[in-house]
């Protein structure tokens, strides 16, 4: 790894902001002065409890560093999103974690939730690449090239791609589908970090060179 830069890929957070704290130090001292990315996958907010200090931590590191730290979407931020876009989504979002996240926000409605806020949801890309690796929130579709796949399929897909090894070209990482183990999920062309951190599980960070397609080394930590 000598020379090389580091990229840090960080499963979902959902609101576990002690846990993103802790593994924001333990990339540190990973790091010890070499070059480094980050590449966060989605899910920072929802069921966990503090999605707003989550979405502070992350917008500050993106200000400070904004060619080094790239924020992906993933599917409960499009569906904040899409409760200020569509007639009844409110309903499905707050259903799975939002009321969480707005007790976080000190609000009782997404429109309350400060337009800054809103607007860096709404610009989140759905998919980040380098030489060897496709980043992404849940996955892609085996049938078509990832460029070509959709945002839908970015935020929202399980099958095929969990079950299909397919080569996408470059090494998919990923998140979305949570391990019940606690562990990365490794397989030939894919590595999935969700670790489950909201339910009690590690946040997990992958740590990935240019001159290799697996993983080099992970990073967790866990409550308590």
């Amino acid at each position: 790894m000598t020379g090389e830069t580091l990229t840090y890929a960080v499963g979902d957070i959902h609101g576990c902001a002690d846990l993103l704290d802790g593994l924001l130090d333990r990339i540190e001292a990973h790091t010890a002065g070499r070059a480094r990315k980050l590449v966060f996958l989605g899910d920072y907010i929802d069921r966990g409890p503090d999605s707003a200090r989550v979405i502070e931590t992350l917008r500050k590191l993106q200000w400070r560093e904004p060619e080094a730290v790239t924020c992906l979407m993933g599917n409960h931020e499009a569906m904040l999103r899409d409760t200020l876009r569509e007639r009844g989504a409110l309903g499905h979002w707050v259903s799975n974690g939002g009321a969480q996240t707005l007790e976080s926000f000190g609000v009782s409605g997404p429109e309350e939730i400060s337009g800054d806020v809103l607007d860096w949801i709404e610009a989140l890309p759905t998919l980040h690449a380098d030489e060897r690796h496709w980043y992404v929130h849940a996955g892609l579709r085996p049938d078509r090239p990832p460029p070509e796949s959709d945002a839908e399929t970015h935020l929202w897909i399980r099958e095929p791609f969990l079950s299909v090894d397919h080569d996408f070209g470059r090494h998919v990482v990923h998140g979305h589908t949570p391990q019940t183990r606690g562990r990365p999920e490794l397989r030939r062309f894919r590595t999935n970090l969700d670790t489950g951190a909201v339910y009690g599980g590690a946040l997990t960070a992958g740590v990935f060179v240019e001159g290799a397609l697996q993983a080099v080394d992970f990073l967790q930590v866990r409550p308590g």
